[in-house]
């Protein structure tokens, strides 16, 4: 896929969709985080956090959707998709999409930015792993901090 394609996508709807569904996810009991997979413009898969209700601290968004286009996905359909996601991918995450080959992934609250929620020290970015992944952002980054200033961290 061309950059000029990835150009082309709706980035805001795409990111509001990620933030719907950590909303879903903080409604349910979990933390509020949300990730859509979208190609030609389009959601294909979509997944909020489920560790809590789940009880399966590997059931991050990110992860879900990593597994998911690994099993569903021709190489070439993941080289076309694009991940957009409320907060980027944590260490445990990105080291699952490591070998997805999404196009690019696109965060709207930074890793660095997190721990003003959560507390602890900043965890290694995101892009130090997806070393092929392009990782993008923050892309509407006040709305995505409000999500996490009214979850009750």
């Amino acid at each position: 896929m061309s950059d000029s394609d990835i150009d082309t996508f709706d980035h805001e709807r795409h990111m509001r969709r990620a933030f719907d569904l950590a909303r879903e996810a903080a409604d349910r009991g979990d933390e509020p985080f949300g990730s859509v997979l979208v190609r030609e413009n389009e959601v294909v898969a979509a997944a909020s956090n489920r560790v809590v209700t789940e009880s399966d601290l590997r059931r991050h968004p990110e992860l879900d959707l990593a597994r998911e286009a690994h099993r569903e996905y021709s190489p070439e359909e993941r080289a076309r998709t694009v991940m957009y996601t409320s907060t980027e991918p944590c260490p445990m995450c990105a080291g699952g999409l490591r070998g997805v080959g999404l196009d690019r992934i696109v965060y709207s609250v930074g890793g660095d930015e997190i721990v003003d929620f959560t507390g602890g020290d900043p965890a290694v970015r995101a892009p130090a792993i997806l070393d092929e992944t392009d990782v993008t952002g923050p892309l509407l980054n006040e709305e995505g901090r409000a999500i996490h200033e009214e979850f009750d961290w």
